[in-house]
C-alpha cells in the first residue's frame, strides 16, 4: 500500500456546475426525480429500470407545444462536443411533451405537463451528466422555458462514505468531516490524479459543494481520503418546514392563511436567529407537492402566495434569500426585503400546496452566498452528503459517471 498525496485538477468554476433552472415567469413547480424519490437527487443507473420524470406546471389553461431536447454533458457540466448523439442516445432527440393536464378546481389555473425517461422515442445508452431543454414551439420562434438536469450512473466503481464530527478543525463543536474510500472494481486507472474526478455536496447544495480533493492514500485498487481538511463542513442547522394541506386552515409550521378575495395567503410562524440547537426531522430543503386529499395531486392542489417572516436586525451591505431544491427560478423571487417597521424580513413566493423545507443564505457585496450566520452552526445536524466519482479513461473521449454514494450524517 503506497501513501501518496497527489495534486488534482484544478476546481471548475461554480457557475458551470449543472442545476435545474425555470427561466420562464408563467412556469412553476419543477420536479425533477428519479423513480419518485423526492428525497435524493436525480441519480440513474444504466441498464437498469430507473426512470426519469420531470414535471413542472404552466400557470394558465391554454395549451402550449412543448419540445424537450436531451444533451449529454461532461463532468463540469459543458456539453459533450467530442461524442455523437448517436454514442449515447438510442432514438430520436426533439420529442414533444404529450402528457398534459388541466387544474381542477383551483383558485389558480394551471396546466401540468410530465415526461419521463426513458420512453418510447429515445433511452440512454452512455452514463454521466445530462441536461433536458425544453422548449416553447410558436410559430417557428422555440423559446427556452426551463433545463431540466440529471445523472446517469454505471456503479462499476464502488464509492464508501462516512461522516464524523471529530474534525480536524475542531471535536464535536460546529463541523462535519467526511471521509470517502473509492474501490476501481475491474477499471484501469493509471494515473487517477488525471482520470478521476470527485464532487461531494451537502444537502444538494452549490454554495459549499467540494470539488476534486486530493485523496491522501492511493493504491493499485483505489483512492481513500481519510482526515481531508477540503471535505470539512459546517455543520449548519435543521432545515426549516412548512406544510400547506388545506387552504382552508392552519397545518404543520402555518400561523395562519386567508383569503385577500383572488389568492389565498399563508403565513409560516415566523422564524428567528436560532441560538441554540434543536433537533426537528426534516427534508434538508426537498419538498413535496400534496394536499389533504392526496387524490390527484399533480392538478388538484392549488398555488398559495408563502409570506415568509424572519425577525432579526437588518444586517448591513448583506442580502437574504430563501434557499432550498425548490428554489429554481431566477433568485430575485427569493431575495427577501427589510420591513423597518416590523424589524423583521420578509419575502412573498408562489407555491403550490405541499411540504417544503428551506433555509437561509446570506450574500454580501463580491461574495457567494452562505448559509446565514444566525442559522445557527451545530455539529448535531442531520445531513445528507452526495458523492459522485467521474472517469476518463485513456484515449477516451469524455468524462463518465462510474460512481454515486449519498449518506446522512446521523
Amino acid at each position: 500500500m503506497k501513501k501518496l498525496l497527489i495534486s488534482f485538477l484544478v476546481l471548475l468554476p461554480l457557475s458551470l456546475m449543472g442545476k435545474s433552472r425555470i427561466l420562464a415567469p408563467n412556469l412553476a413547480s419543477l420536479e425533477v426525480r428519479v423513480n419518485g424519490d423526492w428525497l435524493s437527487p436525480a441519480v440513474m443507473k444504466l441498464n437498469s429500470d430507473d426512470y426519469l420524470d420531470v414535471a413542472f406546471d404552466e400557470l394558465s389553461h391554454t395549451f402550449h407545444r412543448y419540445i424537450y431536447r436531451i444533451e449529454r454533458c461532461e463532468n463540469d457540466w459543458s456539453p459533450s462536443t467530442e461524442l455523437f448523439e448517436s454514442e449515447w442516445l438510442e432514438g430520436f432527440n426533439d420529442n414533444t411533451i404529450d402528457e398534459y393536464a388541466n387544474s381542477v378546481i383551483t383558485s389558480v389555473a394551471y396546466t401540468h405537463y410530465k415526461l419521463r425517461i426513458p420512453n418510447d422515442r429515445c433511452r440512454l445508452k452512455m452514463s454521466g451528466n445530462y441536461r433536458i431543454h425544453i422548449f416553447d414551439e410558436k410559430d417557428d420562434d422555440e423559446s427556452e422555458i426551463l433545463t431540466a438536469e440529471f445523472m446517469v450512473t454505471e456503479q462499476t466503481m464502488s464509492l464508501q462514505l462516512e461522516v464524523t464530527t471529530n474534525t480536524d478543525i475542531d471535536t464535536n463543536h460546529s463541523h462535519q468531516q467526511l471521509s470517502m474510500r473509492l474501490g476501481y472494481g475491474n477499471t484501469l486507472v493509471v494515473a487517477p490524479e488525471n482520470q478521476i474526478y470527485t464532487l461531494v455536496q451537502q444537502n444538494n447544495r452549490e454554495d459549499n459543494m467540494k470539488q476534486n480533493i486530493s485523496p491522501n492514500m492511493v493504491t493499485t485498487n483505489g483512492l481513500e481520503w481519510t482526515h481531508r481538511k477540503g471535505l470539512i463542513f459546517d455543520g449548519g442547522n435543521e432545515y426549516h418546514k412548512f406544510e400547506v394541506l388545506d387552504v382552508s386552515h392552519p397545518t404543520m409550521g402555518i400561523d395562519y392563511i386567508r383569503w385577500d378575495g383572488q389568492n389565498y395567503q399563508a403565513f409560516p410562524f415566523t422564524d428567528e436567529a436560532r441560538i441554540n440547537y434543536l433537533y426537528d426531522e426534516d427534508a434538508d430543503g426537498a419538498f413535496y407537492i400534496r394536499n389533504s386529499d392526496n387524490w390527484e395531486i399533480e392538478t388538484t392542489c392549488d398555488y398559495v402566495w408563502v409570506n415568509y417572516r424572519l425577525k432579526i436586525p437588518r444586517i448591513p451591505g448583506a442580502d437574504i434569500f430563501i434557499d432550498g431544491d425548490w428554489t429554481l427560478s431566477d433568485t430575485s423571487l427569493y431575495k427577501m426585503d427589510y420591513d423597518e417597521q416590523q424589524q423583521m424580513y420578509t419575502a412573498r413566493v408562489l407555491q403550490k400546496q405541499g411540504y417544503y423545507s428551506y433555509q437561509y443564505l446570506m450574500q454580501e457585496t463580491s461574495r457567494s452566498p452562505r448559509l446565514a450566520p444566525f442559522e445557527g452552526n451545530y455539529y448535531q445536524t442531520e445531513n445528507k452528503y452526495q458523492a459522485y466519482v467521474y472517469y476518463r479513461g485513456t484515449g477516451e473521449r469524455t468524462w463518465r459517471l462510474v460512481a454515486f454514494s449519498q449518506l446522512s450524517s446521523f
